[in-house]
Parts: structure tokens; C-alpha cells; sequence
């Protein structure tokens, strides 16, 4: 069932201390230039596959379909559509946001794969899949993803 070197392995075991602590580290090159478009610029930007056209975001090394490395970049669009959502009503670690907050995946136009973010500006009951959102920067931007704020509902959805 497992790799021979598994079988005999002890359990990992993680204890968390009651107090928290920021964790530094180093976001890599894709993600670092994603997150420096964002910041510099308040650009989204995607990783292209030329052999397949997609483009992802969040920016991948590979692509999942052919497995070819993604070296191209393209923008995408701040506009996109909720393809699924949760409404979260009860406490979670670290959670930077009020309950109940709303849980979004959005596909942002020109992009074939969905970024999970907040929802706001928005009663959660009204919230549906479909609904077109756009993103809202920070007004100072710090090269994460907290540089989005959040997309809150555009058109005939907000």
C-alpha cells in the first residue's frame, strides 16, 4: 500500500504551543513575482502553458495537465466568478476577518483555475455561484495576498 520506507516509520507528531508566532518564509520565485505584480503594479498575473493554453492562478511551476514547465506569464483579469463559496460562522485560527465572512473560489477571467479569497462588501445570504466579483487592493500593498482585501460583488450582482 505504502513505499517499503513508510511502513515502519513513527507518526510525525506537531505540538502547537498556546501562543502563536509569525512564520517567516521565502515564497520562491513563481510566487514571488506573482506577489511583486500585485504589490508594484496591482496587477494579477497568471503562469501559462504554451503547449495547453491554461492559466493558472494562483502561478504554478508545472502544469497539471501536460506536466510541461510554465515559464510564460500573462495579466488576468481583477473581474471573475464565483464558481463555489462556504459561509464561515464559527471561530478559526488567525482568521483576519468578522463572522460570518464568506469563502470564495473565483475563476478571474482569462484564468482556467480558481483563487480562494474573502468575500466582502456583501450579505453572505445573497452570495450564489455565478455571481460576478471584483478584486478590492489594499490601499498600501505589502507583496502577499493580503494585497487583495477582498472581490466584492460587481453588475447586476452587487
Amino acid at each position: 500500500m505504502y513505499p517499503a520506507y513508510l511502513e515502519d516509520a513513527e507518526p510525525a507528531i506537531l505540538r502547537q504551543p498556546v501562543l502563536y508566532a509569525d512564520i517567516n518564509y521565502d515564497v520562491g520565485e513563481t510566487n514571488g513575482r506573482f506577489f511583486a505584480a500585485l504589490r508594484d503594479h496591482g496587477r494579477i498575473t497568471a503562469t501559462c502553458c504554451a503547449a495547453c493554453a491554461r492559466s493558472y492562478v494562483p502561478p504554478r511551476l508545472s502544469c497539471p495537465e501536460c506536466f510541461a514547465k510554465l515559464k510564460d506569464w500573462v495579466d488576468v483579469s481583477d473581474t471573475g466568478t464565483v464558481v463555489s463559496f462556504t459561509i464561515v460562522r464559527e471561530p478559526g485560527m488567525l482568521q483576519p476577518v468578522a463572522r460570518p465572512y464568506v469563502l470564495a473560489l473565483i475563476r478571474l477571467d482569462g484564468a482556467d483555475t480558481a483563487l480562494a479569497h474573502y468575500l466582502g462588501d456583501v450579505d453572505a445570504a445573497a452570495v450564489k455561484t455565478g455571481m460576478r466579483v471584483r478584486a478590492v487592493l489594499a490601499d498600501e500593498c505589502m507583496g502577499n495576498i493580503w494585497d487583495i482585501r477582498y472581490f466584492k460583488p460587481v453588475g447586476d450582482s452587487a
